[in-house]
């Protein structure tokens, strides 16, 4: 297993796997997440340009997408509370479902931590909804923490 840069080949097999995410989401929390498509080829094109946001893909000796970690470069330079750190935000992490248990997934965020330390980055941060117990679990064995906790009341 080798893990690159996205390139535009991998948007077929990425759209399987936004649309794997998709159905999670939708499924835990179908009053918040419709079906569909979260980008289309176009964004996703740009996206695989946009060196502010990588993306990365796992892919087997025939070059075979295997998962994926969109990235987010976050930094509040100046602000009035926030310290000038710079964060690189897994956005989105999946795997193939599968391909699940293979630790494609921890290699995929291994090498995105390791891409956030040598970015000068002080963090890696995500969010996991609630209702992704497996996804809460994985971030958990990889030593992920809680850095501030989301709340609702549903009206």
């Amino acid at each position: 297993m080798t893990i690159r840069r996205a390139q535009n080949k991998d948007i077929p097999e990425v759209h399987e796997l936004l649309a794997q995410v998709d159905m999670v989401h939708h499924m835990g929390r179908p009053d918040i997440f419709k079906i569909g498509n979260k980008y289309n080829d176009d964004e996703l094109m740009e996206l695989i340009k946009d060196d502010n946001r990588p993306i990365f893909v796992a892919v087997d000796e025939n070059d075979k997408t295997l998962g994926y970690a969109f990235c987010i470069f976050k930094q509040f330079e100046n602000d009035n509370v926030l310290t000038d750190i710079k964060t690189l935000y897994i956005d989105d992490l999946c795997v193939f479902e599968n391909l699940r248990g293979q630790h494609i997934g921890r290699a995929l965020y291994e090498y995105t931590k390791d891409f956030a330390k040598k970015s000068d980055c002080y963090n890696l941060t995500l969010n996991v909804w609630s209702c992704n117990e497996s996804a809460q679990r994985f971030y958990e064995s990889v030593g992920m923490k809680p850095q501030k906790v989301g709340m609702e009341t549903i009206l």
